[in-house]
């Protein structure tokens, strides 16, 4: 059954051979014309092309599936743009090693940059190795007594009926009745009594259980430090390899951020700190960290042990929400893609569980086991892009735009008065892409917070201002590497010139495509205030 659709505007698109031509707007963008939800959704329509070019961001899990050069170009190619070191395994030279590799593969495509995220271990709370050995498994069985002990003198000889938890305070923290999850969340015990240095305990859900396997206490008030001796050496390790971005595992406050923030100094000052919110104690004090924090990591694998599953997406949409709303990129992490850990294509349901954190807002989504330890690296991060693309092509943009603009306090500073209106122009004018020259990253920034339909290419000198554009939704960096030209009105042009061609060399940018560019009226930052719109030659 066809489907009519009325005429709306006409926008470019590029054909095969890289032309452009004047088509009938079709109805996926007759679509973000609506006036209501209701009618939006009715007009999205399967066998509208999607753009051009992804404004999401995809962050990898890098491991030993995917560590070499060369797999890591091919995936780079493919979308990869963040770099995710999970700290929690591997030592500093692995992780060393594997930071060169990921530099050398972006060295090797021009144009392209990815940021280098390190994700800290963080307060975890573990068992103990199994009759002695990293590989040894028990059974647990359903209805069975198991104690679990504090007394180091466990720790290595855990047994069917006594496994060490390396967490001092679990008698004060836990209460009889409550539950507590192994494995992430696949084992679980009621407390039934408790000791000084123990807790006993009665399994509720059996299974394996293997060494040195996570431990969750859903509702707890768990008092372990924010940072470990471990993860501070980590990050002293991340501050000496020039890492872009910290992913703060299980912040529970935001006196967290704080203690990340001292221990990282001047000599890491310009790193990104981003808050993984993966337990109840993190969720109940969400605004507090938001206003300390970069951004956002909505870590769902923890998240959904420490609460009821049931409550996990509605948790996904406040935290996003309330980033947006901030103007503070949010990430969406865990099982995204999980089956193509070992088989060639996703579930339809993960499909959809993809699409839906980018239509709930979130700046990237994140692959972990997939690309770390999974058959099919490459080919998830294609999957993955391709995905976000559809999606991104079903944004409702024009009632996002307009929310997020009043909802803005007023009276609205210089930059953001400027943004709002690139933006605005933008859709107005159906942009092919909005170009900003920043120094620090700022005015793109907030122009990515808009969220903007069309691209936005931020023209900067600075290749770490460069990396971390690409933990906000919609920015597509440029390192402009030639020298300042003497005439600071010359090396305007000469920037908004290279931007314009890396819009063309992506297939977003064509002659005749309308261009919004932004700058200030005298060098060096916070200084934007200029707006101009015109067509490409």
């Amino acid at each position: 059954m066809s489907m009519e659709v009325p005429h709306r505007e006409k926008r470019l698109y590029s054909t095969d051979s890289g032309s452009s031509e004047m088509s009938e707007h079709p109805p996926v963008q007759a679509a973000h014309m609506a006036n209501t939800n209701l009618e939006y959704m009715s007009l999205l329509n399967i066998f509208t092309p999607t753009y051009v070019v992804r404004n999401t961001g995809i962050i990898c899990t890098i491991g030993p599936a995917c560590n070499t050069v060369d797999a890591l170009k091919t995936m780079i190619e493919k979308g990869m743009c963040v770099a995710r070191l999970n700290f929690s395994h591997g030592t500093h030279e692995y992780h060393a090693q594997t930071i060169t590799n990921v530099r050398e593969a972006v060295s090797k495509i021009p144009g392209k940059s990815v940021a280098i995220a390190l994700d800290t271990k963080g307060p975890e709370i573990r068992t103990g190795l199994i009759k002695g050995s990293g590989t040894a498994e028990i059974q647990l069985s359903v209805g069975s007594v198991l104690k679990l002990s504090t007394d180091e003198r466990h720790k290595d000889i855990g047994s069917e009926d006594c496994v060490y938890v390396d967490y001092a305070n679990l008698p004060s923290v836990v209460a009889l009745g409550d539950l507590v999850y192994i494995d992430d969340g696949l084992l679980s015990c009621k407390v039934t009594e408790k000791g000084s240095n123990y807790v006993t305990t009665v399994v509720q859900n059996g299974g394996m259980l293997g060494s040195r396997k996570g431990v969750n206490l859903p509702g707890a008030v768990v008092d372990l430090p924010s940072l470990s001796d471990k993860d501070k050496q980590d990050l002293k390790f991340g501050v000496e390899q020039g890492v872009d971005s910290i992913f703060a595992s299980f912040i529970r406050k935001a006196s967290d951020i704080e203690d990340i923030r001292k221990e990282l100094g001047p000599k890491g000052k310009h790193i990104f700190i981003i808050a993984k919110i993966e337990n109840e104690e993190g969720v109940r004090n969400f605004d507090q960290i938001l206003e300390v924090t970069d951004g956002v990591m909505v870590a769902r694998g923890d998240l959904g042990i420490e609460i009821p599953a049931e409550k996990v997406f509605l948790a996904q949409k406040m935290m996003i929400g309330r980033c947006n709303r901030a103007g503070k990129p949010v990430f969406v992490a865990t099982q995204m893609l999980e089956s193509m850990v070992s088989k060639p294509r996703p579930t339809r349901a993960e499909a959809s569980d993809v699409a839906n954190a980018v239509l709930d807002g979130a700046d990237c989504v994140m692959l972990s086991g997939e690309t770390a330890k999974g058959k099919y690296p490459v080919e998830t991060v294609g999957i993955m892009s391709r995905i976000c693309l559809e999606a991104e092509a079903a944004l409702y943009h024009k009632r996002l735009f307009n929310e997020l603009r009043e909802l803005t306090s007023k009276p609205t500073t210089t930059i953001q008065t400027t943004c709002i209106a690139a933006v605005d122009a933008s859709y107005s004018q159906n942009a092919a892409a909005i170009l900003t020259l920043t120094s620090t990253g700022k005015t793109a920034f907030v122009l990515a917070k808009y969220r903007p339909r069309c691209p936005i290419i931020a023209i900067t000198r600075d290749a770490n201002v460069a990396r971390k554009c690409h933990l906000h939704r919609g920015i597509h960096p440029l390192l402009f590497c030639a020298p300042m030209d003497k005439d600071w009105a010359n090396d305007i042009e000469l920037r908004f010139a290279a931007g314009i061609e890396k819009g063309r060399k992506e297939g977003y940018v064509f002659g005749g495509s309308t261009i919004v560019v932004l700058s200030g009226w005298k060098p060096g930052p916070a200084h934007t205030n200029t707006i101009r719109v015109f067509q490409v030659e």
